[in-house]
């Protein structure tokens, strides 16, 4: 739906309020987190897992699924109409 079709029938995108956004960016900050996480790992943390570098994997992981989630936000907008849920604007 374009813009101006979405403005004439008093409906606009949800944008940064969607809650896909918010998930986005929390699964994208812990990520982040993880990543910078295992260069602090001791080589005792290492050998209980095996060797796998485990924050890392789970890090890259989360930046994965964050990245799916703001595109999915892109491309299928949650459309809020302008006057409210029930399309009253006088509140009543």
């Amino acid at each position: 739906m374009s813009e101006q079709s979405q403005q004439s029938s008093g409906r606009r995108a949800a944008g940064a309020f969607d809650i896909r956004n918010f998930i986005g960016l929390l699964l994208g900050l812990y990520g982040v987190i993880l990543v910078v996480a295992q260069f602090l790992d001791s080589e005792e943390q290492l050998a209980k897992a095996d060797g796998l570098r485990v924050n890392l994997w789970t890090g890259l992981a989360l930046l994965v699924t964050a990245l799916v989630f703001f595109v999915w936000a892109r491309l299928r907008p949650i459309v809020v109409p302008e006057d409210g849920p029930e399309g009253h604007s006088d509140g009543s």
